[in-house]
């Protein structure tokens, strides 16, 4: 129970981290713009929580190797190939499953179908070295005492619980993409926003004053 706890947490941490990293780095360096970057409504993007949940079992299980300098540089290679995975089955789910680009790196050299590319793969390989080395010691020693309160462990059941009806609502949202031939592929963001206009538009319609005659 403990380990579901803490692994549970550690996914909560990984997808609320992701996502205000994300929401910055959107609003000061890609797209100049305040927005979600994610596929759900809340605060958080699973991806991350699942990276996250990776780097901690990586970081601490037992290679079975003697050479601790080897092993250390195993990890550190492991860690890199797991993130690049990670978010390359993500992007195929989506793409492939959903018709969404939630990213897109076709614009990098060397990408594989807009969804990883050499340079992000040297980015989350570096992420996850400094969590290897710096984080991880602090995480595990905290988060263990943390698993062990009774109140604690209802409180992070309740946000993985929060984070599933969201991911059932976003998923009804998404499938909706199906409807609309002439969207698939787009981004989802952009898609939430033809949604919206869509909406507005009916909206304005309805509110739209009448004729000399009393008709629409």
């Amino acid at each position: 129970m403990q380990f579901v706890v803490l692994v549970a947490t550690l996914f909560v941490i990984g997808s609320v981290a992701g996502y205000l990293t994300e929401v910055l780095y959107r609003r000061f360096v890609s797209r100049k713009i305040w927005m979600n970057p994610g596929f759900l409504v809340g605060p958080y993007l699973p991806i991350y929580g699942t990276g996250v949940v990776a780097l901690f079992l990586i970081s601490n299980v037992n290679l079975g190797i003697e050479n601790a300098v080897f092993a250390v540089v195993l990890k550190v290679l492991l860690i890199g190939v797991m993130m690049t995975l990670i978010e390359f089955i993500a992007g195929l789910i989506f793409i492939k499953g959903l018709k969404i680009k939630l990213w897109d790196y076709s614009n990098q050299k060397g990408n594989i179908m807009g969804i990883i590319c050499p340079v992000y793969s040297l980015i989350w390989l570096v992420v996850g070295s400094l969590y290897y080395f710096f984080l991880n010691p602090i995480l595990l020693g905290a988060l263990s005492w943390l698993s062990e309160n009774l109140i604690y462990t209802f409180f992070i059941g309740a946000v993985v619980g929060m984070m599933v009806v969201d991911f059932a609502y976003s998923l009804h949202l998404g499938l909706k993409i199906q409807q609309f031939r002439e969207l698939q592929g787009m981004r989802y963001e952009e898609f939430k926003k033809t949604l919206r206009d869509k909406r507005d538009g009916a909206l304005n319609k309805l509110k739209a004053p009448k004729n000399g005659n009393g008709n629409a």
